[in-house]
Parts: C-alpha cells; sequence; structure tokens
C-alpha cells in the first residue's frame, strides 16, 4: 500500500521527523516548508496523500486544500495546533479530508495516513446499484440518476457506507468509525461537514433528498430520494 506523500509545514523538525517516519514505513516521501513550494511539487510530483500545517505564513493550511481541490481530490490531512471546532470546520470545509491536533503521536498519525491511501474496505461487489444510484467501488464513482458527481475521497467512503445500508439508520458513531476509524468515533464536526457537502452535490440537479437526519441518533440513506423539503 506505500506510496507517495507531500508534507508541507513550516517547521523544519516536524517536516524532518515526518519523512523520516514515513520512509521507513515504506512511503516515498517530499517535504516543503514554505506552501508555495509544496503547491509547485504537487503539480509536478503528484502525491497519494498531502498532509499540510494548518498556520503557515504567506498561504494558509486552507488556503493550501483550497487550491489542491480545484484540481485533485488526493486525501488532504491537516496537522495544527488549534484543536477548537471552528478550525477544525473551516479545514474540512477547505476540502480537508481529516484533521491532526499538534502534539501527536507518530503511530496515530501513520494510522491516519494507512486508514486514507487504503480504498474502501468493504470489497464484497464491485459496484452498488440501489434507487436513483450507481456506486462503483473499483472505478471510485458515483452516478445519481445517470449523471457522475464528483466526490472527495472521504465523501465518497462516507456516502458508499451509506449505500451499502439503504433505509436504516447508522449512527453517528458507526459512520465516523466505519469512514475515519476509531480515532474520529468523538468527531462529531465531521458528520456535519461532510453530510452537509454531499447534500449540496446530490441535490444540486435533483431536487430530491437522499440522507435524511435522524436528530440525537446517526443518518438515514434513501436512495429513491424525497421531494420534500430536508428534515
Amino acid at each position: 500500500m506505500p506510496g507517495r506523500i507531500l508534507v508541507i509545514d513550516d517547521e523544519v523538525q516536524i517536516t524532518r521527523v515526518l519523512r523520516a517516519s514515513l520512509s521507513a514505513n515504506g512511503f516515498d516521501v517530499r517535504t516543503a516548508n514554505d506552501p508555495e513550494e509544496g503547491l509547485r511539487i504537487f503539480r509536478e510530483w503528484p502525491p497519494d496523500l498531502v498532509i499540510t500545517d494548518l498556520m503557515m505564513p504567506g498561504i494558509s493550511g486552507v488556503e493550501v486544500c483550497e487550491a489542491i481541490r480545484h484540481t485533485a481530490s488526493t486525501p488532504i490531512l491537516v496537522l495544527s495546533v488549534r484543536d477548537h471546532e471552528r478550525a477544525k470546520v473551516e479545514a474540512l470545509d477547505a476540502g480537508a479530508d481529516d484533521y491532526v491536533t499538534k502534539p501527536f503521536g507518530i503511530q496515530e498519525l501513520l494510522a491516519r495516513v494507512r486508514a486514507h491511501l487504503r480504498r474502501a474496505p468493504e470489497r464484497t461487489a464491485t459496484a452498488i446499484e440501489v434507487g436513483d444510484f450507481v456506486v462503483d467501488i473499483d472505478a471510485h464513482t458515483i452516478t445519481v440518476q445517470g449523471k457522475e458527481v464528483h466526490l472527495t475521497p472521504k465523501e465518497f467512503d462516507l456516502l458508499a457506507h451509506l449505500a451499502r445500508h439503504p433505509g436504516k439508520v447508522i449512527t453517528h458513531r458507526a459512520l465516523l468509525t466505519a469512514v475515519w476509524g476509531g480515532q474520529a468515533a468523538h468527531q462529531p464536526e465531521y458528520l456535519r461537514v461532510f453530510i452537509g457537502q454531499l447534500r449540496k452535490k446530490l441535490e444540486a440537479d435533483t431536487g430530491r433528498q437522499y440522507i435524511q437526519t435522524e436528530p440525537w441518533v446517526g443518518y438515514r440513506f434513501v436512495p429513491e430520494g424525497r421531494a420534500e423539503g430536508r428534515e
């Protein structure tokens, strides 16, 4: 599974530690201590995953996420000393797939990297055809009413998990654990952001509601959709 990883962080010590740790685990690593240099490397050497600091001089980590998302769906893992919900939501809204607070344990970070690089774990079928949806697991594509919808890797993983359980309520904890791993079981802001992004993309052209909120419990996927307003 090891692949290419780009690390962008203005702290030299952080990039050194991450280069050493990731390389020791078989990853091909490049680092940048300047966000503009990091984006240049991204264009010239497309990585399989990006790790970026949030607070950097010049271009911020949020802007790095936005720049990458304009052209690619590469998984992005954000590092930051800021642990409050607003910072996490801002990063996730900008296109980040995960958020790790400094200081962090290298083993936890490696576990998250592996999780993001691992393709969808449940591969009992190459495609899920249900209601208005065709979710192709191998191709990592989704069509709704015959039209392909572009999703980021984590948006795809979240929708694929919902599509495997149509009509059933899946709890917040179950969704977080299935898509982000056990370390994210207490990060409800992840779901709020990504469910919101999915709803916008799925409902933009269809005008139908496919993901219902079950207050205080979780979410229910309705593959045929409903025309009425969102609950």
